[in-house]
C-alpha cells in the first residue's frame, strides 16, 4: 500500500468503506483511530490494529468490483451482485471483448464489465469514436474496452474521474450522450460484441443496438416495469433479433442454527428458536468443547434414547428479497 491507493477498509459483511491512502490522515471508527501511515507499506489484505490500548482492528482490502459495488457513492440507483453476475454470464463477455453499455449511473456494472474484458483480444480506437467519422476495424493487437454512455453530464464526468482515478481508462471511455435521441456513435458500427441497456426507453435503440452488434452478438436490457419489457422485446424482433427471454432474479436467504429435535413422537416438538444470534455464543461454546461420543458432533450419545437431539438445521427466511429488474437477453 502507497500513499494515492484506493483501499477497502472492510469492518464486517456489512461495514465498509472505500478510502484514498494519505499522507497525516486518520479513518476512525468505533474501533480507534487508524492512522493512514501505519498502512503504508503493507501488502493488502492485513488485519491493522488501531492505536490506544482498546484499539480493535480492520481488514485492508483491494478494491474489486464486488467491494466497490457495496462502497460507491450512489449517484442513481444501482445494480448488486445476482443481476451483475447473471448478465456478465449471458453476454458471454470474455478477455479481449468490447462491451457497450448505455446508462452508467454510479458505475457499479461498469467496473465489473471491465474485469470481465480486460486483456488481449479485440478493441476500438478512442478518437474514432469521440470524433465519429470513422470506424476502426475491432480485430487483433488490442485490449477489451467497455464504451459506456451517461446522457446526464454530471453523473457521465463523476463516472469517468472514477475510472481514471481508479487506472482503468485503458480499457473504459464514459462518454455523455443521449443514446435514446442519437443512438451509438457511428464508430462502434459492426465492432460490439455484446450491449447492455439500462434506460427508460430501451426500445428506442435498438435498431442502433442492431447496427453495433456484431453477428451473433448478445444484448441485454434492465427494465423495472414489465411493460418496458413487453416494447423492448417487440422492438429485439423487428429488427432481426432471436432468442429472447426475461429473467427475474429473487433470491431466497437460509439461516442455519443448531435445534433440539425430539426424537420421540408421542411429546411436544420444541419451537423454532428465531434469535439466531443467541445461537451463536452457543455455538461458539460447542466448538471449543472436545466432542466425545460417537462423533456425529451432538457432544456424546444421549443416556435417554428419547432425548431431545442436537443436529444442525436450515430453514428459509420467510421475508423474500424484492423485486429489482427484469433481465431481457436477446441474440442477433
Amino acid at each position: 500500500i502507497e500513499y494515492g491507493d484506493l483501499v477497502i477498509v472492510y469492518e464486517g459483511f456489512n461495514k465498509a468503506k472505500a478510502v484514498t491512502i494519505a499522507p497525516r490522515a486518520q479513518y476512525q471508527n468505533k474501533y480507534g483511530n487508524f492512522f493512514h501511515v501505519d498502512w503504508v507499506g503493507k501488502p493488502l489484505g492485513s488485519k491493522v490494529f488501531g492505536r490506544g490500548e482498546n484499539g480493535g482492528h480492520v481488514w485492508l482490502l483491494a478494491p474489486t468490483p464486488e467491494l466497490w459495488t457495496k462502497v460507491l457513492p450512489h449517484r442513481t440507483q444501482i445494480l448488486y451482485l445476482p443481476d451483475i453476475s447473471l448478465i456478465t454470464l449471458e453476454l458471454e463477455l470474455r478477455p479481449g471483448s468490447v462491451v457497450i453499455e448505455s446508462g452508467t449511473g454510479s458505475g457499479s456494472l461498469t467496473h465489473s464489465l471491465i474485469r470481465a474484458v480486460a486483456g488481449g483480444g479485440a478493441s476500438t480506437s478512442s478518437s474514432a469514436v469521440e470524433d465519429g467519422t470513422s470506424t476502426v476495424a475491432a480485430a487483433g493487437g488490442g485490449d477489451g474496452h467497455v464504451w459506456s454512455f451517461e446522457f446526464n453530464a454530471v453523473r457521465a464526468a463523476s463516472a469517468s474521474a472514477e475510472i481514471v482515478a481508479h487506472g482503468l481508462s485503458k480499457h473504459c471511455t464514459v462518454t455523455c450522450r443521449d443514446v435514446e435521441r442519437d443512438g451509438f456513435p457511428a464508430a462502434l458500427e459492426g465492432c460490439a460484441d455484446a450491449v447492455f441497456l439500462d434506460l427508460p426507453g430501451p426500445w428506442k435503440c435498438i435498431e442502433s443496438v442492431a447496427r453495433c452488434l456484431r453477428r451473433d452478438g448478445v444484448v441485454c436490457a434492465f427494465s423495472p416495469c414489465i411493460e418496458q419489457v413487453q416494447r423492448t422485446c417487440e422492438a429485439l424482433e423487428r429488427h432481426g433479433f432471436g432468442d429472447a427471454r426475461t429473467v427475474e432474479l429473487l433470491g431466497r436467504e437460509h439461516d442455519v442454527e443448531v435445534r433440539e429435535l425430539q426424537t420421540d413422537l408421542s411429546k411436544s416438538q420444541p419451537k423454532l428458536k428465531s434469535g439466531w444470534k443467541r445461537e451463536s455464543a452457543k455455538k461458539a461454546a460447542r466448538k471449543r468443547t472436545r466432542v466425545d461420543g460417537d462423533g456425529d458432533g451432538d457432544g456424546g450419545a444421549a443416556s435417554d434414547a428419547t432425548a431431545p437431539k442436537s443436529v444442525v438445521v436450515s430453514y428459509p427466511r420467510q421475508a423474500s428479497q424484492s423485486h429489482t429488474g427484469y433481465l431481457t437477453f436477446a441474440r442477433l
